[in-house]
């Protein structure tokens, strides 16, 4: 049963990532589905009717409008994200959007303007970075358990199926390898390296300028990264963090690991680490502990966290000669 202090929820975008957020959500005492917007009514209504929800739109801007609702989940298309998490905040809706936050450093800066100004809780739905397995492996990483931090593997992989339509090809839409899940392996690096010195960055291209598969080495002061992101070949999508007296192993697929291995002096230690439903919880449960704090950003996920990713995808946009 949903509690009276309940956030109350609203989804625009309904595709499968919504859905999959919508069946996490409903697991949350504290979360209640309130209201859904597609531009298809029969498709908000569908949605609305499959996870009990008391509204359906058929417009974002009615959304937007509802008095009721607290908090917009966006799930649009990449190239939608900044003007449609900017209206949200301006119409006083705190807003968890999509990753990638937007498809340039630029408007990226813009929307978290907007949630300073407007003082409206806003983050980057990076929901890796809230799994209980990714939280503890970063605090032992930085309470040393393997040392000095010296390598980082990790990858994102799988064949998409090329179809009239599909979004993953749509360079319109932002599609390809590196921003729809190319951030993942960014990412890790990120948390565990912080800004490399320099990437080098190589692609494999679709007919229509998008990429299919993207390589890249991070460089460090005393470290190194190696990177890869596909939508036209399949990987073990293990992770592997390296350090001077041992290594962590994030169980596959790594980006929502159950679990760890720490493996040190020939010894494996495994860890199990059960995630909440599939684990968009874990960042739904950040942003109401967010929003009752009365804080615009996340700590474990910051204003600033998202700006830097952003700029470190962006340079590899330019790297690899990507244009949206």
């Amino acid at each position: 049963m949903k509690n009276n202090n309940s956030l109350k929820w609203g989804i625009i975008g309904l595709g499968n990532i919504a859905n999959q957020f919508a069946a996490d959500l409903v697991l949350l005492e504290e979360a209640h589905l309130y209201a859904v917007a597609s531009r298809d009514n029969d498709k908000a209504i569908a949605f609305a009717k499959k996870y009990n929800c008391d509204k359906a739109y058929d417009s974002y801007d009615a959304l937007f409008e509802d008095d009721q609702v607290d908090i917009v989940y966006i799930a649009t298309p990449h190239d939608s994200h900044a003007e449609l998490s900017i209206k949200a905040m301006q119409n006083g809706k705190h807003v968890l959007c999509e990753k990638p936050l937007a498809l340039s450093y630029k408007d990226a800066v813009r929307m978290i303007e907007v949630s300073r100004n407007t003082n409206k809780f806003f983050m980057e739905a990076f929901w890796t970075r809230f799994i209980p397995s990714v939280q503890e492996v970063l605090t032992k990483v930085n309470n040393g358990i393997i040392g000095d931090v010296k390598y980082v593997k990790a990858d994102f992989a799988f064949c998409a199926n090329e179809t009239d339509g599909g979004r993953l090809f749509d360079k319109n839409l932002g599609g390809g390898a590196l921003f729809d899940i190319g951030v993942y392996p960014l990412f890790l690096s990120y948390i565990m390296l912080g800004i490399p010195k320099e990437i080098i960055a190589k692609s494999i291209y679709h007919k229509n300028g998008i990429d299919l598969q993207t390589s890249m080495i991070l460089q460090y002061e005393k470290a190194q990264a190696v990177l890869q992101a596909s939508i036209v070949s399949e990987s073990d999508m293990k992770a592997t963090i390296g350090g001077t007296k041992g290594r962590i192993e994030l169980n596959s697929p790594w980006f929502i690991a159950d679990g760890y291995s720490v493996f040190k002096e020939e010894q494996e230690t495994s860890f199990s680490l059960p995630n909440l439903g599939k684990g968009y919880t874990h960042e739904a449960i950040e942003c109401r502990k967010c929003i009752k704090n009365n804080q615009i950003e996340s700590q474990l996920w910051s204003h600033q966290n998202s700006l830097d990713l952003s700029k470190m995808t962006n340079e590899i946009k330019n790297k690899i000669g990507l244009e949206f």
